[in-house]
C-alpha cells in the first residue's frame, strides 16, 4: 500500500514540475496555456479517480476474501469444538465411539 502511494505521489510531483516548466517556456498564450493547464489538471483527476478506483475495488476483494478465509476458519473450530465436546460427553458417559471395539 505504501507503494502505492509512493508512486501517485511522483505521479503528482512530475506533473506538476513538468506543468511548471512547460509554463515557463511556452510560447502560446496566456489563454492557450490557462486551458492547456486545465486539461493537464483534469487528466490528473481522471488518473487519480481511476486509480482509487482500482484500489478500492482491490480492497473490497480482499476484504471479503479475508471474511471468507475467517468465516470459514470459524466454522472449522466450532465442529472441532463439538466434536471434542462429543467425544468428552462419550468418555464420561462410558460409551466408546462408533466403531471402536475395546
Amino acid at each position: 500500500m505504501a507503494e502505492e502511494g509512493s508512486k501517485l505521489s511522483f505521479f503528482a510531483f512530475g506533473l506538476g514540475l513538468g506543468l511548471a516548466i512547460g509554463v515557463l517556456f511556452a510560447p502560446k498564450s496566456g489563454e492557450e496555456t490557462r486551458e492547456f493547464i486545465r486539461a493537464k489538471a483534469d487528466e490528473g483527476k481522471d488518473y487519480v479517480r481511476r486509480r482509487s478506483d482500482e484500489f478500492r475495488d482491490k480492497t473490497e476483494d480482499a476484504l471479503d476474501r479475508g471474511r471468507t478465509a475467517v468465516n470459514r476458519q470459524r466454522e472449522n473450530l466450532s465442529a472441532a469444538v463439538e466434536a471434542g465436546k462429543q467425544a468428552y460427553r462419550d468418555a464420561a458417559s462410558g460409551r466408546t465411539p462408533e466403531g471402536d471395539q475395546t
